[in-house]
Parts: C-alpha cells; structure tokens; sequence
C-alpha cells in the first residue's frame, strides 16, 4: 500500500462534471493498494495520515497533524501509485490488487482515518474523476 499526501488549502475531486468530494484546509490522500495488503496495513497507514505533522506550529516548524488543525481529508483511489516502470516505460500495474480487493480496502482506509478522528471526504473508488488542489508548500510526503 502507498499513499500519497499532500497538503493543502482546499482540494475537490469531480467525477463526470460533478464534485463529489472538497476540502478546504487538510489533506489530498492518494490512495494505491497493493496485492497483500490486508486490514492492519491500512489500520497502520491511516492512522499515519491521520498523526502526520505536516502544519505548521507558533515556531513554523511541522508540528501539528490535521486532527490539529481541525482539518480535513480527501481521499481518493489511484492504483497507479503501485504501477512498476523496472523494465521499461509502460508501467505495469501487475502489482496493484485487483478491484474486488482493492475497494473494500479503501473503505476501510477511509473508515479507519474517520475512526482516528479526521473528516473524511471522499473520491469515487474506480472511476474517472478529476482532482484539483492547491498544494500549500508545497507539501508531498509518500508513505509506505
């Protein structure tokens, strides 16, 4: 499992035109599960993203999380953060775990981050969707 955090001012996911989630201050969470990843992985990551000090304090220094803050998360899907480039340029996604797995996981992601306390918005898991934000920072951490 990997994700992909970036902090930011406001974010909005759209799926056909339609926004389906938004923030403003908090977290984009891009989310790639991988073949074996199982619930205590995803308990583990959420948990991370939910305690990850990436705001500033008083002193400017990462000290607080967005549970701090009081801000929020947009999670969404992309199993191409676990595509493989090794042996070539086309990426392989062989790797990522295959939809009827991959999507209870997510749920749980999402489920788990809300259980640590964060606001949880969401993508669509599967569809095509647009993501637009504003990278404050920037900020980009990948967690594995």
């Amino acid at each position: 499992m990997r994700v992909v955090c970036q902090r930011v001012t406001e974010a909005r996911v759209r799926v056909g035109g339609e926004i389906r989630g938004e923030i403003g201050l908090g977290l984009v969470a891009l989310v790639g599960i991988a073949r074996g990843d199982d619930s205590a992985t995803v308990r583990r990551l959420a948990a991370k993203v939910a305690r990850l000090r990436v705001f500033e304090g008083d002193d400017g220094r990462f000290d607080r999380s967005v549970l701090e803050t009081g801000g929020s998360v947009l999670a969404v899907s992309e199993f191409t953060l676990i595509a493989d480039t090794s042996k070539g340029n086309r990426p392989s996604f062989a790797a990522a775990a295959p939809p009827e797995e991959a999507e209870p996981l997510w749920e749980e992601f999402s489920d788990a981050l809300e259980a640590e306390g964060a606001r949880v918005e969401r993508g669509v898991f599967g569809a095509r969707m647009d993501v637009e934000l504003v990278n404050a920072g920037p900020v980009t951490i990948v967690l594995d």
